[in-house]
């Protein structure tokens, strides 16, 4: 009798236990400002429709710290590789921006002067009519030309930010320096040099030393197209209606105006790292969101490597890019601590109008 009653217990003791200790669960509580990223995603969504992208990474932080990033649809459509924050494309112009960074830091370290002759410091481009600056390259006001022909789809590789000078260094300017604004990839092309020349140090390696890691962009990196790189996307044009691949081209003519990859995550703390004293003093971070001016006084609405303007009532300091395969935005309101960025595997999508509208919405919903 003893030994089936203790069999019975031995049986019945978990459950009995079971029985004392089950678990009472909460409910999670909904996100907070679940529905403004709700709206946000209902956004991006609806841009992904009008333009048929195959994917977007998407990025936005708020005083500093990254509120929201997701990816959206397809990295690799052929393979159905999903996007995710992690993932890089091609930043194209947004490139300039990050670029912009270098001219600040040497400009306060004391070894670039923006008003100096360009020969001062990269002397194997050859004098033209009319003296040019490195204030004029970075403002499209130097009259260097933009891409011609097919240069948009160059797939010549240079080894060095002075080689790829050569495409346009012999060329007649297109206007005298500061009488006029013009948009010119190439213009940062020499601002690479010069940064190179300044510094004593391989411009690439000086973007990642002094800018990207000390600001935990570890995502960043030149698009080079011999290398294996982590999470690359793979890139599209729409041709007769119909999505396809990319065709093939070196971005290394154009690392400083155009050739990075990047992740809205590491945009976006780019951005941040700025607004906050991070990296730059403020003044000099005025000094790169304050418009420039033509010799007549009219406004360029372009600083060094940054657009500057009225959006919505507010003032923004932002920039697009344009890459084959690629379109990105970065942008930035100062005075609320917003910072948003989004990046397109899709080549001629208009990301800037949703980027505005997403950095006014945040702020309002957070800040006011």
């Amino acid at each position: 009798m003893k030994r089936t009653y203790w069999l019975l217990a031995f049986l019945l003791l978990p459950a009995l236990l079971q029985a004392q200790v089950t678990p009472r669960y909460a409910t999670a509580p909904a996100p907070r400002h679940a529905s403004l990223v709700a709206a946000i995603r209902d956004s991006v969504f609806a841009l992904m429709q009008q333009y048929g992208a195959p994917g977007i990474t998407a990025a936005i932080a708020v005083d500093g710290d990254i509120f929201w990033a997701e990816g959206f649809g397809y990295a690799d459509v052929e393979q159905k590789t999903p996007i995710w924050p992690a993932t890089k494309m091609r930043i194209a112009s947004v490139s300039k921006s990050l670029t912009s960074a270098t001219v600040g830091l040497l400009v306060e370290e004391g070894k670039l002067d923006l008003d100096a002759p360009v020969q001062q410091y990269v002397p194997e481009f050859p004098e033209k009519r009319w003296t040019i600056t490195t204030r004029q390259l970075a403002g499209h006001l130097a009259g260097i030309r933009h891409y011609r022909g097919k240069e948009f789809l160059s797939k010549k590789h240079y080894n060095s930010v002075i080689e790829a000078l050569e495409v346009f260094k012999d060329d007649s300017l297109l206007f005298e320096p500061g009488t006029r604004f013009h948009y010119s990839s190439y213009g940062w092309n020499l601002i690479s040099a010069i940064v190179e020349r300044a510094s004593g140090m391989n411009f690439l390696q000086f973007m990642r030393t002094r800018v990207f890691e000390p600001l935990g962009m570890h995502e960043t990196v030149a698009e080079h197209v011999d290398s294996l790189i982590w999470h690359r996307s793979r890139f599209y044009v729409y041709r007769d209606s119909l999505l396809v691949n990319a065709p093939y081209v070196d971005n290394s003519v154009k690392w400083a105006g155009g050739g990075f990859l990047s992740t809205a995550s590491d945009l976006v703390r780019f951005g941040s790292g700025l607004l906050a004293g991070k990296l730059l003093k403020p003044e000099t971070l005025q000094l790169l969101f304050t418009s420039q001016h033509t010799k007549s006084g009219e406004e360029t609405h372009y600083g060094i490597g940054w657009r500057v303007g009225e959006r919505l009532g507010r003032t923004f300091v932002w920039h697009t890019g344009g890459a084959v395969g690629g379109s990105s935005v970065l942008v930035l309101l100062p005075e609320a601590q917003v910072v948003v960025a989004l990046i397109t595997n899709l080549q001629g999508v208009r990301l800037a109008p949703l980027g505005f509208r997403l950095a006014d919405m945040v702020d309002r919903e957070i800040h006011q």
